[in-house]
């Protein structure tokens, strides 16, 4: 079974806890008419603070592939 990722676990150590709830049931009246869907706010941040770790991976990636490159043409020129 797989383990959880550490983001995950980042983001349940960031929620705060709060109190157990309990759920009533409530008696309501059914609304007589058309109503507009009710619509939560979302969390905006700001993209770099939610897509902070893939910097460090798309440097990776480009000097891995520019070491590709390199080969390349070193072989190119020494079997060519």
């Amino acid at each position: 079974m797989p383990k959880k990722s550490k983001r995950s676990k980042a983001r349940q150590r960031a929620r705060p806890a709060g109190p157990a709830q309990e759920r009533r049931p409530e008696s309501r009246v059914a609304p007589t008419g058309p109503q507009a869907p009710v619509r939560t706010p979302s969390r905006t941040q700001d993209p770099s603070v939610r897509h902070r770790h893939v910097v460090p991976e798309v440097k990776r990636i480009a000097i891995i592939a520019g070491v590709i490159i390199v080969v390349l043409i070193i072989l190119t020129l020494v079997l060519g």
